[in-house]
């Protein structure tokens, strides 16, 4: 996994306008989603275009995190890219301005409902229990790119742990997304991967304290184990 600590004084800088090193440093179970981004194919298997060698290293955290949110009483989502002709055509500035048209092409190919990119790493502990949402866009939450916020709405999750890759570009997008439509979002540094390690911290360190909180697996845990004690003192 990426090699990413939040030093001393970026905790004191947060805390001087947040009130805390970790403003999500509690985490009721019950209101809190995991949203694990793009661990699918196209960006975890070998030869892909858009392969994050680094998202294969971090499976066994997101499957530990994804366990410790479900015996907690929380829900687990899994966001999937996908591509139909309807998301070509309207964004049509990816794929025919930002994009070759071998690797549009093939993104298209890959990223399909039916391609060789688009199911889930099989590595990865996903249940039937589990939401599954496909997006069209690189955030999840941006207008018109899933139905993830009324899904999550409709269950009463305001708090979500963003994982999944790449760091800085679709779990970003979405964490930052999230935040603007008023949900509580920390990103879970040792749950998330990207291309290197510059990327990684700069993603974090901008996300930290500015739109949300940024937490290990250890202390999301350690955060929801609070939420319990405090619940059963109440």
């Amino acid at each position: 996994m990426h090699d990413f600590k939040l030093t001393e004084a970026q905790k004191a800088l947060a805390a001087s306008y947040c009130g805390a090193p970790h403003v999500y440093a509690t985490l009721d179970p019950r209101r809190t989603a995991l949203v694990v981004i793009d661990m699918q194919n196209y960006f975890m298997a070998p030869g892909e275009q858009c392969e994050v060698p680094m998202a294969r290293k971090i499976v066994p955290n997101v499957n530990r995190l994804a366990r410790a949110v479900r015996e907690r009483g929380g829900h687990v989502v899994w966001v999937q890219t996908a591509a139909t002709p309807e998301s070509r055509q309207s964004w049509s500035v990816l794929h025919d301005t930002m994009m070759s048209t071998a690797r549009r092409d093939e993104r298209w190919l890959s990223v399909d409902p039916k391609g060789k990119g688009f199911p889930l790493w099989p590595e990865l502990e996903a249940l039937p229990e589990d939401g599954r949402i496909v997006k069209y866009r690189f955030s999840a939450f941006i207008q018109g790119a899933s139905d993830i916020e009324p899904y999550l709405r409709e269950r009463g999750l305001d708090m979500l742990l963003i994982a999944g890759t790449a760091t800085n570009v679709c779990c970003e997008s979405s964490a930052r997304d999230a935040m603007m439509l008023n949900f509580k979002v920390a990103m879970v540094s040792d749950a998330l991967a990207t291309y290197s390690e510059e990327a990684h911290a700069a993603s974090l360190l901008t996300f930290y304290g500015i739109f949300g909180d940024v937490l290990t697996i250890d202390e999301a845990i350690a955060g929801m184990g609070k939420a319990e004690a405090q619940r059963r003192r109440a």
